[in-house]
């Protein structure tokens, strides 16, 4: 198989930084090329014009992005991009600030031809620290676009007194206690912590926040937006937790914006590795288990109205 190429979503409210955070990334001497898709909501295209002028392509996808028409579109560029492979190390999608994130990730997962050569690394998202308390009240995408992260940029700290930015942290860790986050002016971060962040895994996360699933960890909640945690020790039968995870995201997957988990399988020396957007499911057996890890299952779910109780007890009916 050869490597799949990393795609890195950037998405954030509009005017929360990600078009300076692309400039970054793109200006940086880091010697990789990029290809970078820009996701214009609008009939006039303006975003590309602002992207610096570096070597990189910019693609434009020009149809508003609110539904599943982008997938199309995206499919397209991708398939497109693919034809002159070797001449990028990576591709950024940046969403315009009015998108629902998931139809792009979705995207990675639901096309075959796209998943078979791409992989999604990671949805960063970048907020703006002194407004999203408003954006939060009026704007349903932005509490998305949180929920989504793997990794969150939480950007314009010096417009906020060291109290707001407290109270704005919380704030998005009751929606998203697990996506790393980093506080920062002018979107400057170090590059590794928004790009080759293989977010599919969970163990970076737990290295981060090693008590991170713990009980009592993940009791956060925002009023509709709530995250749910679990660790399980021993072997899950794959036979009863496959069935079980494909109705429960076939039912629940218009609540569900974001699943993911590591899982040890009966008689599978490799760690199980999936993850989810709505519906939407992509897994397979990564590295061996190493002889002194702790053969348990991880799993993670973000969204709405999830009962806690209802997937601990299913889970636990999944054990071997």
């Amino acid at each position: 198989m050869t490597e799949k190429i990393p795609v890195t979503v950037l998405t954030g409210y509009l005017g929360a930084g990600k078009t300076t955070l692309l400039n970054r990334i793109l200006t940086e001497p880091h010697g990789k090329r990029f290809a970078v898709i820009v996701n214009e909501f609008g009939e006039v295209g303006i975003d590309n014009d602002l992207v610096v002028g570096a070597d990189e392509e910019v693609f434009e996808m020009n149809n508003g992005c609110i539904c599943c028409t982008v997938r199309g579109d995206l499919i397209r560029i991708i398939d497109g991009l693919m034809k002159r492979k070797g001449k990028f190390d990576a591709i950024i999608v940046e969403t315009t600030g009015l998108a629902d994130p998931a139809p792009v990730a979705q995207t990675f997962f639901v096309d075959e031809d796209v998943g078979a050569r791409t992989r999604l690394d990671a949805v960063v998202t970048v907020v703006d620290a002194k407004w999203l308390g408003e954006r939060l009240k009026d704007a349903p995408e932005a509490k998305n676009q949180i929920a989504f992260a793997d990794v969150l940029i939480l950007n314009k700290t010096d417009l906020v007194t060291p109290e707001e930015l407290a109270e704005v942290e919380a704030r998005i860790r009751a929606i998203n206690p697990y996506a790393v986050l980093h506080k920062t002016q002018r979107s400057a971060v170090p590059l590794d912590a928004v790009l080759g962040k293989s977010a599919f895994d969970l163990d970076r996360i737990l290295d981060i926040e090693p008590d991170f699933l713990e009980a009592g960890h993940h009791h956060h909640h925002s009023d509709d937006v709530r995250s749910v945690g679990l660790t399980v020790p021993g072997d899950l039968d794959p036979e009863k937790f496959m069935p079980w995870i494909n109705e429960f995201t076939q039912v629940e997957g218009p609540n569900i914006l974001r699943c993911k988990g590591i899982l040890s399988f009966k008689d599978e020396p490799k760690r199980f590795v999936f993850q989810g957007v709505h519906m939407i499911l992509d897994g397979d057996l990564q590295r061996d288990w190493r002889p002194d890890e702790k053969r348990e299952s991880k799993l993670v779910f973000i969204g709405r109205n999830l009962d806690r109780a209802k997937i601990e007890k299913a889970v636990e009916a999944c054990r071997a």
